[in-house]
């Protein structure tokens, strides 16, 4: 059983970065691909970018120059730098272990000035 946690939301200006991180517990992180998804209010869950266990990575069209999934088995952790966020960036987001189907809690972040 895979269980995931991730950190790093918050509030942050239109323009402004932030980082998210997701830790997995476990011995099955390095042969999972990693997924960040995205959930805002009345909408539906979409994927924001993911990540294969040899690095190879796939964004979502809205994010694509903006984001960048990157991953550090070693510390069994995979992350999100989010740059130029926009307010319809606003949403939960949520870390996938696609391999083994398993969810993080999700983290809150909005973009309002």
């Amino acid at each position: 059983q895979v269980q995931l946690v991730e950190s790093g939301g918050g509030l942050v200006q239109p323009g402004g970065s932030l980082r998210l991180s997701c830790a997995a517990s476990g011995s099955v992180f390095s042969r999972s691909t990693m997924g960040w998804y995205r959930q805002a209010p009345g909408k539906q869950r979409i994927l924001v970018a993911s990540i294969t266990r040899y690095g190879s990575t796939n964004y979502g069209d809205s994010v694509k120059g903006r984001f960048t999934i990157s991953r550090d088995n070693a510390k069994n952790t995979v992350y999100l730098e989010m740059n130029s966020l926009k307010p319809e960036d606003t949403a939960v987001y949520y870390c996938r272990a696609e391999t083994f189907d398993a969810w993080g809690q999700g983290t809150q972040v909005t973009v309002s000035s």
